[in-house]
């Protein structure tokens, strides 16, 4: 690995993109401590090979690193490496009003700056993509897809996004919450956790939206008469569910079929 670097300054246009590149590139480090410094964006570092800390936060915690891991930095707070073996790593420094979104949803989390991961390929390979886009295209609209890309595969090992994925796949049985928990094999505490951390949400607000997604298809999709979309998506009054969708979508079921869709049947 060589050490390089290429520094981007987006103009106004690229900033309403919402998520934009300042800067990537690769280098190593030896043994030693590093200065103590906050940076006024964030960053990614994803670590290839090395151990050592990572001190962090306005307390000056210490967590332990070890290759792979990907190490994230905010805006404001205080951090510094401290390699006990030569490190070497990819960066990327990136900001945006999307960033405001995405800790909300629990991708970035100031709580946790360290991410260890049972299989690293995911994130690696979107690391990798990300500094092949900046470096050969350049592009504002791929550099930002490819930050997306990065930020969505380092939260591929997180368990609240794996716990939602699940409450989402049963999330059209009519069943109450307690008996989500249970078919999910958690407590009701449990739940709401992983669905505010992991989607600044409640799992009612998850059900409801997965039932408005999965109706939304039929719709689109089917011939189905509408009370039998809504009992397809947990709902036994057609016309409560009718109600609902009207006010969550701003259009009534048949009127989202005949306009909403490409298919409109």
């Amino acid at each position: 690995m060589d050490d390089w670097s290429i520094y981007l300054t987006p103009g106004p246009i690229e900033r309403e993109l919402g998520l934009f590149c300042l800067g990537a590139g690769e280098q190593r480090h030896g043994p030693g401590t590093a200065p103590e410094r906050a940076l006024g964006c964030h960053a990614a570092v994803f670590l290839h090979r090395g151990r050592g800390q990572l001190l962090h936060g306005p307390d000056r915690t210490l967590h332990e690193v070890e290759a792979p891991a990907l190490l994230w930095l905010f805006p404001g707070v205080l951090h510094g490496y401290r390699p006990s073996t030569h490190w070497q790593q990819s960066w990327v420094l990136f900001g945006g009003t999307a960033t405001d979104a995405l800790t909300r949803l629990g991708y970035l989390t100031p709580e946790q700056p360290v991410r260890r991961y049972a299989d690293p390929r995911s994130p690696q390979r979107a690391f990798a993509k990300l500094l092949r886009v900046v470096r050969t295209s350049g592009r504002e609209v791929q550099v930002a897809a490819a930050l997306y890309d990065l930020i969505a595969a380092a939260a591929q090992d997180d368990p609240g996004h794996e716990l939602i994925a699940r409450l989402r796949a049963i999330a059209c049985r009519p069943l109450s919450i307690p008996q989500y928990a249970e078919a999910l094999g958690v407590t009701v505490d449990e739940l709401r956790t992983a669905t505010r951390r992991a989607a600044a949400s409640t799992p009612q607000e998850v059900i409801l939206t997965t039932r408005m997604n999965e109706a939304k298809a039929l719709l689109a999709e089917s011939g189905l008469p509408v009370a039998v979309v809504a009992r397809q998506v947990g709902y036994d009054d057609p016309a409560y569910f009718s109600r609902l969708f009207s006010a969550r979508v701003g259009q009534a079921p048949r009127t989202f079929r005949r306009i909403g869709s490409i298919g409109g049947r």
